[in-house]
């Protein structure tokens, strides 16, 4: 009966310790497998898009944080940052991109006085962003969203209207109507006014930049300075008058990003090589006024762009 217990005891003992090892290889396993699944989470990229306070601004944003998304890229939006706050949390490391004006780079930002050429303007922002804030500019998006000179698609037909000085003989018969910001930047309507020796029948009228497009539209005035890319444009028939004495700055669209994003998201970079060049002023207004006008969810409206744009072009 000894022998018989030690027996008992031995096969206890072994199936014990099978036991053990099963468990222990079991929890390796598991250990393996989390570990494996975090390393691959920890090794996502990672990037924090932000944007300014309008829409425009959050269009673009979105278009770069959508094409991100579909090659793997994980993105935080940081989107409607208003004033410099998108230039403030970009060099603080708060955010890795957001879209930016050239011409607003060059004298808001950089503080250098007002110039037309727009090569040179690029160039400059190019260049002092590397220097100074360790950012990268992307090649111009397509469009440039500077002032324009507006008056009525029937008016500038009927008087065979291209550029601003086709309309100055026609001035002094006009109402001119303007945005509080258009009459008091350095780049808006006084210098404006001199550069193509404007003068209208009266003192033009300052209202909110929001009502001239409608005030121009309805005969209330005949002549206004409004946003290139506006979607109002197009949808109230209003025709852009060239500047061709060249009085405005470039406000070419890119996009800035950090450089040490572009070092550690290799799609970064690839994603802003797709986006050059992609968008015209026109396809801008259009995709402003699906947000604006018709009051449409700006991912939807992103979402069929690049599907149309740019998955359609591969």
């Amino acid at each position: 009966r000894a022998t018989q217990k030690r027996r008992g005891l031995t096969r206890v003992l072994a199936w014990s310790a099978l036991g053990v090892v099963l468990l222990a290889g079991g929890y390796a396993v598991w250990r393996g497998a989390r570990s494996s699944g975090n390393e691959t989470a920890e090794a996502r990229p990672r990037v924090v898009v932000g944007s300014k306070d309008f829409t425009e601004s959050v269009l673009l944003a979105e278009i770069y944080a959508q094409m991100l998304e579909a090659r793997g890229v994980e993105v935080i939006r940081n989107f409607e940052l208003a004033g410099n706050l998108a230039h403030e949390s970009l060099t603080g490391g708060q955010i890795d991109a957001y879209p930016e004006y050239t011409g607003t780079s060059y004298m808001a930002i950089l503080k250098y006085p007002l110039n037309t050429d727009a090569r040179t303007v690029y160039e400059t922002v190019r260049r002092d962003y590397a220097e100074k804030f360790n950012a990268e500019v992307s090649p111009s998006l397509g469009f440039s969203n500077t002032f324009a000179i507006l008056v009525r698609g029937a008016d500038a037909r009927r008087l065979n209207l291209k550029t601003v000085s086709d309309a100055i003989p026609h001035a002094r018969n006009w109402r001119a109507g303007f945005g509080q910001d258009f009459m008091s930047r350095a780049d808006g309507y006084p210098g404006f006014a001199r550069t193509y020796n404007l003068q209208f029948a009266a003192q033009p009228r300052e209202m909110d930049l929001s009502l001239t497009y409608r005030a121009l539209a309805t005969d209330q005035v005949d002549l206004i300075a409004g946003n290139s890319t506006d979607g109002l444009i197009s949808t109230l028939d209003l025709f852009q008058l060239e500047d061709d004495r060249r009085y405005f700055p470039p406000y070419e669209a890119v996009i800035l990003i950090r450089r040490d994003t572009l070092a550690r998201v290799p799609a970064a970079m690839e994603v802003l090589s797709l986006l050059g060049g992609k968008l015209s002023t026109e396809e801008m207004r259009r995709l402003n006024y699906e947000v604006d006008g018709n009051r449409r969810d700006k991912r939807e409206v992103v979402r069929e762009w690049i599907e149309k744009a740019v998955t359609s072009d591969k």
